[in-house]
C-alpha cells in the first residue's frame, strides 16, 4: 500500500506558475508516477507521467512545453512544475502511482494506476 499526499495547489493569475508536490509513503523508485486532473463537470484526464528511474516522461498535448514532471527518489517525491497557466488548467490535480518492474516505463491511462492521492486544487484566474 502506498499513500500519496499532494500539496502546492492554490489560486494563481493567468500566466503564472505553480509547483505541485507529491509525497509518497513508499520508495518511489519502484513505481511509475503520474499526474491527472479533473475540472468541474469533466472527467479525470491525464496530465503527465514519469518512469521509475526518471528517464522517461510523457505529457498530454495540452500541457506539453508548459508543464514538467520530475521526481526525487531519495525523497520519495514527485513534482509537477506548471508554467504559463491558463484558466483551462483550473482543476483538482491528483498524484498517482503504480508498481512496475520495468524501470523506464510510463503510463497514461488512469486505469493503470493503483494508488491515488486526495488531490490539490489549482485555480487559475483570468
Amino acid at each position: 500500500q502506498v499513500q500519496l499526499v499532494e500539496s502546492g495547489g492554490e489560486m494563481v493569475q493567468a500566466g503564472g506558475s505553480l509547483r505541485l508536490s507529491c509525497a509518497a509513503s513508499a520508495r518511489t523508485f519502484d513505481y511509475v508516477m503520474g499526474w491527472f486532473r479533473q475540472a468541474p463537470g469533466k472527467e479525470r484526464e491525464f496530465v503527465a507521467t514519469i518512469s521509475g528511474n526518471g528517464g522517461n516522461t510523457d505529457y498530454a498535448d495540452s500541457v506539453k512545453s508548459r508543464f514538467t514532471i520530475s521526481r526525487n527518489n531519495g525523497k520519495n517525491a514527485v513534482y509537477l512544475q506548471m508554467n504559463s497557466l491558463t484558466p483551462d488548467d483550473t482543476a483538482v490535480y491528483y498524484c498517482a502511482a503504480t508498481s512496475s518492474v520495468i524501470r523506464d516505463s510510463t503510463r497514461r491511462r488512469s486505469s493503470e494506476y493503483a494508488y491515488w492521492g486526495q488531490g490539490t486544487q489549482v485555480t487559475v484566474s483570468s
